[in-house]
């Protein structure tokens, strides 16, 4: 499939999933908007149509709460009611703090809006219109990256806590396995769903008792940080915060406002990253309940090269382990979503082996903040070549490239847009 007809099958899936001025991931599974993939489709198309764009993060940004947070789910009311945890669940008209008339969820996911605002404002060509949505989003933006340095900096390092596993955006994560685990002694037997009790036995439970805990106290920050049992400093949201807040610098002066908040903000994340969640040769995830670090590296290892000032040994480091064995070296894809010799890996499970669209745009613009033209050019050719070969699916075999999870993935069209782009460019 040549160049052209690539882009035209990628608008061909945006369109088709457009619903309103937000675009769902994907039709049937998916049919509300979700914080990641909907930013993910903003960067895509920064550079192909900004006011589409910059409608994504409006759209968004409606559902943000009074204190900052942004959900990781708007529910369109149009789309109807079968998916499940729906509005029924979280039930977030009931707390003060959410907007009014719209119905989200009360988790957030890693805050990439500010970088696709700034990619917006650097690729516009109307820069009345750009400037004007800088305008109007910068404060929400500086309210979400307040947010998470108040009520989400449980460990008091500086860094960002999720509080279940759906914020990192990667689900099911190995990364995750054991926070999840040390819950059963505390977990009930059953839980209420629809007037009924059914065992707590299958894989997602865990999932839900957590998000219904948070739920019933209120979505207190209070409470996440004396007793909610799920709190992990997860490096690839931080990575992302630390980038987002960079971006806030750039897009400051554009508000009449100070970037050196953001600036400090980001050192504080970027030495919080190295004290906390360093160790030999890769980041690992924090969890702050047990104390200690996770041991399986997974692709979120590699979310602070997206940090221009990460020192160049942690960056030789980190590309090494990338482009080793463990990752790269033996896959015919990149980048598996677990390393490769963990026991946890499992090339049919999400976010276990699995190679994504998104962490492969992740981690090309990884590879251009440090100069790394051969890793940006080797990771953009090799993510056409799997979209070329099977679609725009969620997920990929990482070694014989078979696609996996739902067709006509908006995030992955969106990003392969991008990519074709740099090719035009290049």
């Amino acid at each position: 499939m040549d160049d052209t007809v690539l882009r035209r099958e990628a608008w061909s899936v945006l369109n088709a999933n457009r619903a309103g001025s937000a675009t769902v991931p994907a039709p049937g599974l998916y049919p509300h908007q979700w914080n990641w993939d909907s930013t993910f489709v903003a960067l895509g198309l920064a550079r192909q149509d900004t006011r589409r764009a910059g409608a994504e993060l409006l759209s968004l940004l409606a559902g943000q709460w009074r204190t900052g947070m942004v959900p990781h789910i708007v529910f369109q009311a149009a789309r109807g009611g079968a998916y499940f945890p729906g509005p029924s669940i979280w039930r977030s008209q009931e707390c003060r703090a959410s907007p009014r008339g719209v119905l989200t969820s009360g988790l957030t996911q890693p805050p990439l809006q500010a970088l696709a605002l700034w990619r917006i404002w650097r690729h516009a060509t109307d820069h009345d219109e750009a400037r004007a949505l800088v305008r109007r989003l910068y404060p929400r933006l500086v309210a979400q990256s307040t947010y998470l340095a108040t009520t989400r900096d449980l460990g008091g390092g500086g860094l960002a806590a999720i509080v279940h596993p759906w914020e990192s955006g990667m689900d099911d994560s190995p990364a995750w396995d054991a926070p999840l685990e040390a819950l059963a002694p505390a977990r009930p037997l059953c839980h209420r769903k629809g007037g009924t009790d059914r065992l707590l036995d299958g894989h997602h439970d865990p999932y839900v008792w957590l998000a219904l805990r948070y739920r019933d106290s209120g979505y207190d920050g209070a409470y996440l940080r004396q007793e909610h049992p799920f709190a992990v400093e997860d490096p690839m949201f931080n990575g992302i915060w630390l980038a987002s807040c960079q971006a806030l610098a750039e897009l400051a002066p554009l508000a009449g406002a100070d970037p050196r908040p953001h600036r400090e903000r980001a050192e504080r994340i970027r030495a919080g990253l190295l004290e906390r969640l360093w160790s030999g040769d890769a980041f690992h995830v924090r969890d702050l309940r047990a104390g200690r670090l996770g041991s399986v590296r997974t692709v979120g290892c590699f979310g602070p090269l997206l940090d221009p000032g990460l020192p160049s040994d942690l960056v030789a480091d980190l590309v090494g382990a990338l482009e080793s064995p463990r990752f790269m070296g033996t896959a015919g894809y990149p980048v598996p979503s677990c390393e490769i010799r963990s026991p946890q890996f499992d090339r049919t499970r999400y976010w276990r082996g699995p190679s994504w669209v998104n962490t492969n745009w992740l981690l090309s613009r990884a590879a251009a903040v440090h100069g790394l033209s051969g890793l940006e050019r080797m990771l953009g050719v090799c993510t056409l070549r799997l979209v070329r070969q099977a679609g725009f699916r969620e997920c990929f075999d990482p070694f014989d490239g078979s696609g996996r999870g739902s067709r006509d993935f908006s995030w992955s069209a969106a990003l392969t847009l991008d990519l074709l782009a740099d090719t035009v460019e290049a």
